[in-house]
């Protein structure tokens, strides 16, 4: 279907994640291309919605994968018919088996290209890989700080063991499907249920302590939330311990406790 639009500039890439270097892109354009290659973790499809205020095109690598440099840059071009500039990273490849580079797309692209140069933060070069891998080690504040937004995942509520509300504290159980999941452990959090914020403390990894299956869970904290149906999405604030197994329930109770009173200071929440 060809597109009927007047966009004169854009960003091509991947955005997985929108991070800083992303952002560095995004900012200059009147519109965002995405290239949808079905690996993409962090901010997947339609998600990375939530992060650019500009209009967004989907691109699946699979429809466009076969295409040669040239061919790709034409259906830009046929795509995007007043368009004048192109936004790409240092490293932006194209076409079939990425044959193009920086330097074909200024050859192919008879309008201006700019080419934004590597971002770094606290001297770290920021790329979706090495986000992934903070976040897979639970270094959740600095993988925040390069996203410049809280690294987060979306789950639907399931019945969870029961334990929780009768001899723990109560908690809302995720199947989490698509995601890249941190660490194991426990985490300052922030949840959305129905469109609002609660404060937090969560838990993913193996149940150690009980039947040994893996489970992703929260408890809002200073409030009962009552039943809770559907999809909620849950915010990474900051690691706070290694998941590991207790003696018993009383054990565990204890250390949850202390969770608890560590996110609170975290969330500089009243302590009560």
């Amino acid at each position: 279907m060809k597109l009927n639009n007047n966009i004169k500039s854009i960003a091509i890439g991947s955005f997985d994640g929108i991070h800083i270097g992303h952002q560095a892109l995004i900012k200059k354009v009147e519109a965002v291309v995405v290239i949808e290659r079905n690996r993409s973790v962090m901010t997947a499809g339609y998600r990375r919605t939530k992060y650019i205020d500009k209009p967004c095109f989907i691109y699946h690598l699979e429809k466009i994968k076969s295409l040669r440099a040239k061919e790709f840059i034409d259906r830009i071009v046929e795509d995007f018919p007043k368009l004048e500039t192109i936004v790409v990273g240092y490293d932006f490849g194209f076409g079939y088996k990425k044959e193009g580079d920086t330097k074909l797309l200024r050859e192919l692209f008879h309008g201006e290209v700019e080419v934004i140069e590597e971002v770094k933060r606290k001297n770290i070069s920021v790329h979706s890989r090495s986000i992934k891998e903070f976040i897979k080690n639970g270094e959740i504040e600095l993988s925040n700080e390069l996203l410049n937004h809280n690294y987060s995942i979306e789950g639907r509520v399931i019945a969870g063991q029961g334990l929780g509300k009768k001899k723990l504290v109560p908690t809302l159980n995720l199947q989490v499907l698509n995601y890249l999941l941190p660490k194991e452990g426990v985490y300052a959090t922030k949840t959305k249920i129905d469109n609002l914020w609660f404060p937090s403390v969560s838990f993913l990894g193996h149940r150690a302590t009980t039947d040994g299956s893996f489970a992703v869970e929260t408890h809002v904290l200073d409030r009962d939330i009552g039943v809770v149906v559907g999809d909620i999405e849950l915010e990474f604030i900051a690691f706070i311990r290694e998941n590991q197994k207790f003696d018993g329930l009383d054990d565990l109770r204890i250390q949850i406790d202390r969770d608890i009173k560590k996110a609170i200071t975290i969330l500089k929440l009243p302590m009560v």
